[in-house]
């Protein structure tokens, strides 16, 4: 691996202008593609095989006429006076007209003829449905939506809209861009140099770009989840920074030891450039993990990251030399100076030897706070976003106050109910029976008259719960619903099934839970086995595994803190707090795994590389330590700006990302890698490296560390070898 990379190095360095040429055409092939072949992006969240997405499909074949599968909206008008009176009725008309003469629009629910009136007066609900799912509608369409309206507000009336009809796809903006000049300010301090600061931006960027350009041009072939390329640029730009800055950092060091440029590159690309390779290796098996649990959208973004990841890593490995070959030999030293000369024991030195003389102390110090800050992931609450989790003074989150306050919270998030009548004989007997057993629930839900297709074989009840769409009292009423179902098939051979936008979301977050701990188990296994193929050991691989958990979990627990709680919404900008995304803990283990993986093998595979080449396992430890903490330490406050960054979008799901992406590398890298695992290190010696004999026969050796590529280079005839190269 190292002696292959080493001379892939050294040819990008001499044919610099060719690589880069290439890269250049793959770029503006992209983003010619990006331009013309785009296509659109989907807010939508479904599973296949979910009892509500059954139901949908039923409804979409034998009753297209309900426009089940298409978006809805809600529309509430309200008044200070009588919404009932002539001007109210004449508003309320017009407001129906306007709606109905909307883009896509398949039917309005006149609230003057269904009484959907709050018993005040002040108060109507309008519904509205779609011939098309609401990812397919345009900002046109939202537009001509929210100017049906118009006569009424202008007539003195407040008209708020609700529902996924009016969900505007989330946007990056450039708030998001502050992550990336931090990473460049912390570029600059840690190398001294804005030429060398700017590389790894330069590939970085141009490695996203061509991530986002390749994921732009599939939209126009392939249905694409609207935050797909959101985490791709999210992690492309965190990752992208991260390696040339550690191939970087390893070429500088080259060069101050007095290797001649074309040489340095080589070597670092070697030597670093395999750490990255695994690194990358790691963080794609995260991702791309994400395809076998059985969630298409997550899938979907897991591959899409796992791509830019990929690209990250190649550009690395010969985008970066060729570049560096430009810059040939003016990064060997920096000239903004930015502190004082430092001395010949470093912070990361100090910091290794505190740790190693205090090892039992700081293990337990460590491993208390991360329990501390883990307490409140006991009570996470898992959920989907909907308008009670828009923004205060968003016309969602308005509707979905006045309507929760008018009608009942339930009214925001009504079941559909689909009874199957095609095997009962009774079918009106069967109907009845669906209804007065839902309405004779504990939880007393208000039934509507049914509507039933064409052949009268299919059939629909809407249930307005008296709890809110993110309530466990809905979802004990969906339960509830679905288990009367087998009575209803033996005494009238009909089947009733739960569906709309509720349900559907209880669905998939029972679907995403139960599939977070077989995905955790499968991203462990394997990364276990790439990680003891990397460092030859045993218990290194096991203590990086399990110091991930800690990680996990202690995230898990700042995010509820956050998101779920509301500490620190004001200072951190949050608009609104409720249920963690039921996304969220399967995304961040991917995630979070890859980038924590990405530390162990930088700062270990330096300690290894120490132990290798004959030092005793403290001092190794220490040695590794003081090469490796500070580009880590670089490399973390980089990707946590990155992802800070995202914390000031719009989005309530982005900015749960970005946040516990951010808090979770801050933990890993600065509380795992850096304290416990330099104490583990120290505490367990030589034994931190056993690895039984047969095993260390059967796995392949891949010299991660460049021993072997050493030994060649420094023997008699590197000549010959640096000869055969060119």
């Amino acid at each position: 691996m190292a002696s292959f990379l080493y001379r892939l190095g050294r040819f990008s360095f001499r044919r610099r202008a060719l690589v880069t040429a290439v890269w250049a055409a793959v770029l503006v092939a992209l983003g010619a593609g990006a331009l013309t072949l785009s296509g659109q992006l989907s807010n939508s969240v479904t599973i296949p095989g979910t009892e509500s997405q059954k139901a949908i499909d039923q409804l979409a074949d034998r009753f297209p006429e309900a426009a089940a599968g298409g978006a809805t909206g809600r529309v509430v008008i309200s008044t200070p006076g009588d919404i009932t009176d002539a001007n109210g009725q004449a508003a309320i008309a017009g407001l129906v007209k306007g709606l109905k003469d909307a883009p896509k629009v398949a039917g309005v629910v006149d609230p003057l003829q269904v009484q959907a009136i709050s018993p005040d007066k002040h108060v109507a609900l309008a519904q509205v449905s779609y011939r098309v799912p609401g990812f397919e509608l345009t900002d046109a369409d939202r537009e001509g939506l929210m100017a049906a309206a118009d006569a009424a507000k202008a007539a003195g009336y407040t008209v708020d809209f609700g529902g996924d009809a009016v969900q505007a796809m989330p946007a990056t903006n450039a708030t998001e861009g502050l992550g990336v000049a931090v990473a460049a300010v912390v570029l600059i301090i840690t190398f001294g140099s804005l030429l060398a600061a700017g590389i790894p931006l330069l590939t970085a960027l141009i490695g996203v770009g061509i991530g986002m350009a390749g994921i732009t041009t599939a939209s126009g072939f392939l249905e694409l989840n609207t935050n797909t390329p959101v985490l791709a640029l999210m992690i492309g730009l965190a990752v992208g920074i991260d390696y040339a800055l550690f191939i970087v950092s390893r070429y500088r060091h080259e060069l101050t030891i007095g290797r001649d440029p074309e040489e340095a590159a080589g070597r670092a690309t070697g030597t670093a450039g395999s750490a990255v390779v695994f690194a990358g290796l790691t963080v794609i098996i995260a991702l791309a993990g994400l395809t076998v649990v059985g969630i298409p959208f997550l899938g979907e973004m897991g591959i899409a990251a796992a791509i830019t990841v990929a690209i990250a890593v190649v550009i690395a490995l010969t985008l970066l030399p060729a570049i560096l070959g430009f810059a040939g030999g003016k990064l060997a030293g920096g000239k903004i100076r930015l502190r004082r000369k430092e001395s010949t024991t470093t912070h990361g030195e100090r910091w290794a030897k505190f740790v190693a003389r205090h090892r039992i102390p700081v293990l337990i110090a460590a491993i208390a706070g991360l329990a501390i800050v883990a307490v409140p992931a006991a009570s996470m609450q898992l959920g989907l976003p909907n308008d009670s989790t828009a923004a205060p003074d968003t016309t969602q989150r308005k509707a979905y106050d006045t309507v929760a306050r008018s009608f009942g919270e339930g009214a925001n998030g009504p079941l559909v109910i689909v009874v199957d009548l095609s095997g009962s004989t009774d079918r009106q007997a069967a109907l009845q029976q669906a209804a007065a057993g839902i309405g004779g629930l504990p939880e007393r839900p208000i039934v509507t008259p049914p509507k039933t297709n064409r052949a009268g074989d299919l059939a629909l009840l809407t249930v307005i719960p008296k709890s809110g769409p993110s309530s466990t009292a809905t979802e004990d009423l969906v339960s509830d619903i679905r288990g009367l179902n087998a009575g209803l098939g033996s005494a009238t051979g009909a089947s009733l099934a739960v569906t709309g936008q509720t349900a559907a979301n209880i669905d998939v977050s029972e679907k995403l839970a139960d599939a977070m701990l077989p995905y955790l188990a499968l991203i462990v296994g394997l990364a276990f086995l790439l990680l003891m193929l990397v460092f030859r050991s045993i218990v290194v691989p096991l203590k990086a595994t399990l110091g991930f958990l800690g990680s996990v979990v202690a995230t898990f627990g700042a995010v509820v803190a956050v998101f779920q709680w509301g500490w620190l919404t004001d200072l951190l900008g949050v608009k609104t707090t409720g249920p963690i995304m039921s996304m969220l803990p399967i995304l961040l283990i991917g995630v979070l795994f890859g980038l924590a993986m990405d530390y162990q093998v930088f700062l270990v595979t330096r300690m290894r590389e120490e132990y290798v080449h004959g030092a005793d396992p403290q001092q190794a430890m220490v040695t590794g330590f003081r090469h490796g903490s500070r580009v880590v330490v670089a490399a973390a406050l980089i990707m946590i700006s990155v992802f800070a960054g995202f914390v000031l979008a719009e989005s309530s799901l982005i900015q749960s990302i970005g946040f516990a992406l951010a808090f979770g590398v801050l933990v890993d890298a600065f509380v795992i890698r850096m304290t416990i695992v330099p104490a583990l290190m120290s505490l367990l010696g030589r034994g931190a490296w056993w690895l039984p004999k047969w095993l260390d026969r059967v796995l392949p050796d891949v010299d991660v560390e460049g021993e072997k590529l050493a030994k060649q280079l420094d023997a008699p005839d590197e000549r010959e070898l640096v000869d055969a190269t060119k």
